[in-house]
């Protein structure tokens, strides 16, 4: 009675306040004004850091104020700042397309060519740049290494050093916080799409500080500018932001997938389904080969902390095994502050190869581990205190490395 009455109290005062009131899994309640992103502002100082330019504006649907209305409608009607292009990253300007291909496209509202980021080309060219001084990036991330909207930053980054642009980022809150920082660091010399840069699979950064690492330690002569965020702090969770969920892509449609992708991301390369074609992306995982009470038992003998394992059967309706009952395994967390994201897909990993030598692809799990000792542990039986002690030293030097660019507290 009296915890119930508490949480009314609560939830009371958050009304009340225009604060933001969030539980977590012990009940815990944190309250704060709600965090002003860059594109806010960018508002309330009546857009001058852009005063009489030629904007490009990379974005997607994340690209909101606090209040919902959209950067692109903001900037369109800016005195003083023309927007005269707009480019769009993976999974298009509304962020509703699971297509390898996107092409361009017209903003319906104001006629602006849309140039895609993820068709011909994943980095603006030339001809999409004639007539622009400065590029704008408004997009929400997730704060993992293989998520593309980092990439199409810094691909984009490295196009406007390359002729003489003005690079702006609106910063956006890390959803799953800015302090975790884990996971393998990619192997130099094995960048991609899906790895632009030496990073740990989950980096604690924003974008904003992101960028700032990418001027300095790859493109020191671009004119770079961040719009900080305010009232933001490194240990905020997206829930204590204030600020609307919008799903930055498809298939990741809530706080909690985001939690979880770093370490069940890592599995979607190998012959496992994580979800996609169901209503619960990433908050499952299985394969119609799975024995998923073998693997559970197996799991729940690491005592993983914040975390319960369920079986489950699903069949989805698109992706990896389009049609087919799977036999899997539901993930929930029980605990977010003791929940190991990384820890958690490491030793589901290390639990398929034990299990599953001869059924799981595990040359696949390397696409976005990026790390080939690391898949070489994981392959010879190692368990997760010794993969760890593989990558922990690379991890320590990154942690170090990152602190000259954050700027939140």
């Amino acid at each position: 009675m009296l915890k119930a009455f508490l949480m009314t109290a609560v939830i009371l005062l958050w009304a009340s306040s225009g604060g933001v009131a969030f539980a977590n899994d012990s009940t815990t309640i944190a309250l704060h004004p709600p965090v002003l992103t860059g594109i806010d502002i960018l508002q309330r100082d009546a857009f001058r850091q852009l005063e009489n330019r030629n904007i490009g504006l990379i974005t997607n649907q994340t690209g909101i104020n606090g209040s919902g209305v959209s950067n692109i409608r903001l900037l369109h009607t800016a005195p003083q700042v023309r927007l005269l292009a707009i480019f769009n990253p993976e999974h298009g300007l509304f962020g509703k397309l699971d297509e390898e291909y996107i092409g361009d496209s017209e903003e319906p509202l104001t006629g602006i060519k849309v140039h895609s980021l993820y068709g011909s080309t994943r980095m603006p060219t030339a001809d999409m740049l004639e007539g622009l001084d400065t590029l704008v990036f408004d997009i929400q991330d997730i704060g993992t290494r293989f998520y593309t909207y980092i990439s199409t930053m810094g691909n984009a980054m490295q196009a406007a050093s390359k002729h003489g642009i003005r690079f702006v980022v609106l910063d956006r809150p890390n959803p799953i916080n800015g302090v975790t920082v884990g996971g393998p660091v990619l192997d130099d010399g094995r960048q991609s799409f899906t790895a632009y840069h030496v990073l740990p699979v989950r980096h604690g950064m924003t974008v904003g500080e992101l960028a700032q690492m990418f001027k300095a330690e790859l493109m020191p002569d671009i004119d770079l500018e961040v719009i900080r965020l305010e009232g933001w702090q490194r240990s905020d969770y997206f829930d204590a932001t204030g600020l609307p969920w919008i799903n930055p892509s498809p298939n990741m449609r809530s706080l909690t997938e985001a939690l979880l992708y770093p370490g069940i991301g890592l599995l979607e390369t190998t012959n496992l389904s994580v979800g996609r074609g169901t209503e619960t992306p990433f908050e499952l995982f299985g394969a119609p080969w799975l024995d998923a009470e073998l693997l559970i038992a197996e799991l729940n003998r690491q005592n993983l902390p914040g975390v319960i394992f369920t079986p489950i059967q699903f069949t989805p309706t698109a992706s990896k095994f389009e049609g087919e009952v799977c036999e899997g395994v539901s993930i929930r967390i029980s605990d977010r502050v003791q929940f190991d994201s990384i820890r958690t897909g490491l030793e589901i990993a290390i639990a398929l190869q034990k299990l599953f030598p001869k059924t799981w692809e595990i040359d696949r799990y390397d696409r976005l581990l990026g790390n080939a000792s690391v898949l070489e542990a994981i392959r010879g039986g190692v368990s997760y205190p010794g993969v760890l002690a593989i990558f922990e030293p690379a991890l320590e030097e990154f942690r170090q490395r990152r602190l000259q660019y954050l700027v939140y507290p």
